[in-house]
């Protein structure tokens, strides 16, 4: 397990992290004094479930600016490169993400190669992981709930791969000193050999992991029914929208899901692990005051400017869109929870933005930006935490279950069970404060109700280039909307030219790069 690869799939491969344990108490435990053996990973069941651990804290890993998986970086692609956010802070600020931002990055931009290697990182935790558990002697039950927790976690790295670059080099498992610069694993396999190796992953999780509730111990950790959402999306992506539609039933006829009544409270610490949250990324406190990700807060909070005199929140990047204003309906509560807006100044009269826990920012004459990302706001106050604002506790929700009704929703209508849409639409809808559609709700309404559901939640570019799919020319004119300049080539993200560089040439550059 100590082997150094040199292979570019693998260059980012570390040691894992063992005893932290992930749970979304608010004490987490500290790592473990000494050594573990080998033979305790395949006898106790307890040493192997840390094992699995050390891949969950492969979110808390990264750096804000550096290697990462869910965490700022992955930001930039998801949001900051749509039609739902800008760039924001200072125009010079931070040249990188704006060459994200307009679509203009090249192999060089050090954000593609970050995630690049925090993604191996992670995929060299798991299958190290899946390697000692494969020869597991306790029960046959715990060892594949493991397996299949690993396999969830493995599938999500992949699906986020393949989503952000296409088809890249396949690691089902840990290489061999001998085979370590081996080309197959520095060669990109296909997108579809990519997504299959994902269902594949995912069908094995969905079989072998537990139902965990809201209120079960294991909270947190992978479930059947985040390993279903997560197949239902996977589905959805392939336009195999049979298998899409039948996944997301499965969820909602489960019974272990629900809305919350209240949208405009979803993101805030008393609602971590609520019904509504399918798998959600942990954090919490421990003695290191490290166990959450790297300043994915304060990165996106707002940021002082103009006549300041002000404490602010955050370096003011990750700023909601006009685009994405217009899109809501008058009277949507999301927009509000969504969108933190700062007020102009009206002289004396000005009392600048209020937020849920008191805080005040001043008028825009005093703040750099003039919208911010609200979901990803972390009270100092009003929400526990251990002094370090670089690592604020926030959870980050991955999937949730008004998620797997846009899923159900868009898979029903093109199945041609239009009616079954109705529904899951008005259910959003209806908790959003506007009124239910009536009839059928057509693909437009769909994408519609999507956009502002899941607004700033790092998923709306691939979103995007996955409804272009169906319906071209769609991307194109949602960023022309935004003032951004988008055409097919930049549906995927270069592959980093480091990486091509390690491989010996054997990787190759997506086309228009």
């Amino acid at each position: 397990m100590k082997t150094i690869y040199k292979n570019t799939a693998i260059a980012t491969l570390t040691a894992i992290l063992l005893g932290t344990g992930y749970s979304c108490k608010d004490s987490l435990n500290v790592n473990p004094q000494g050594e573990i053996t080998e033979a305790q990973f395949i006898t106790d069941p307890n040493v192997a479930a840390n094992l699995v651990g050390g891949i969950y804290n492969i979110f808390f890993a990264g750096d804000a600016f550096g290697n990462d998986v869910r965490g700022f970086q992955y930001t930039i692609l998801g949001d900051i490169a749509s039609d739902d956010a800008d760039k924001g802070s200072a125009p010079s600020d931070y040249g990188d993400a704006n060459a994200i931002d307009i679509l203009q990055a090249n192999g060089n931009n050090p954000v593609v190669n970050n995630i690049w290697k925090g993604y191996y990182q992670a995929i060299a935790r798991t299958n190290q992981a899946l390697a000692q558990l494969q020869n597991a002697q306790f029960d046959a039950a715990t060892k594949n709930k493991l397996l299949g927790e690993a396999r969830f976690l493995r599938g999500m790295f992949y699906f986020n791969l393949v989503r952000i670059f296409g088809g890249v080099p396949l690691l089902n498992r840990v290489p061999a000193a001998s085979e370590a610069n081996a080309p197959e694993f520095s060669t990109r396999a296909t997108s579809q050999a990519i997504y299959q190796f994902i269902i594949d992953d995912l069908n094995f999780a969905a079989t072998n992991l537990p139902v965990i509730t809201n209120t079960s111990a294991d909270v947190g950790r992978a479930s059947k029914g985040a390993a279903q959402a997560l197949l239902a999306k996977v589905y959805l992506y392939n336009k195999d929208y049979q298998n899409a539609l039948a996944m997301s039933q499965l969820v909602i006829s489960s019974g272990t899901y629900s809305l919350l009544p209240d949208f405009t409270t979803l993101f805030r610490q008393a609602n971590n692990n609520s019904r509504e949250s399918i798998f959600e990324i942990q954090a919490g406190q421990n003695l290191a005051c490290n166990s959450s990700i790297d300043r994915f807060t304060v990165a996106q909070g707002p940021r002082a400017g103009g006549k300041n005199g002000w404490v602010d929140r955050g370096y003011g990047f990750n700023n909601p869109s006009l685009s994405l204003v217009n899109e809501y309906e008058a009277g949507d509560v999301r927009k509000n929870a969504t969108i933190i807006t700062v007020n102009p100044s009206n002289g004396a009269n000005s009392v600048g933005t209020i937020l849920f826990d008191g805080f005040r920012i001043p008028t825009k004459d005093s703040v750099e930006n003039s919208r911010y990302n609200y979901k990803a706001y972390y009270s100092r106050t009003a929400e526990p935490n251990c002094g370090n604002n670089d690592r604020l506790p926030k959870h980050v929700m991955i999937i949730r279950y008004a998620e797997v009704l846009l899923i159900h929703a868009e898979a029903a209508l093109q199945s041609g069970q239009a009616g079954l849409a109705t529904a899951d639409i008005n259910a959003l809808r209806t908790r959003a404060k506007v009124t239910p559609i009536a009839g059928i709700p057509t693909l437009q309404q769909i994408w519609h109700e999507r956009r502002v559901e899941m607004a700033m939640e790092q998923d709306r570019f691939f979103d995007l280039v996955r409804q272009d799919a169906v319906q071209p020319g769609r991307a194109a004119a949602a960023f022309a909307a935004d003032g951004k300049t988008w055409n097919a080539t930049r549906a995927l993200f270069p592959i980093p030219q480091q990486q091509i560089d390690l491989s010996g040439g054997n990787l190759k550059q997506n086309p228009g790069y």
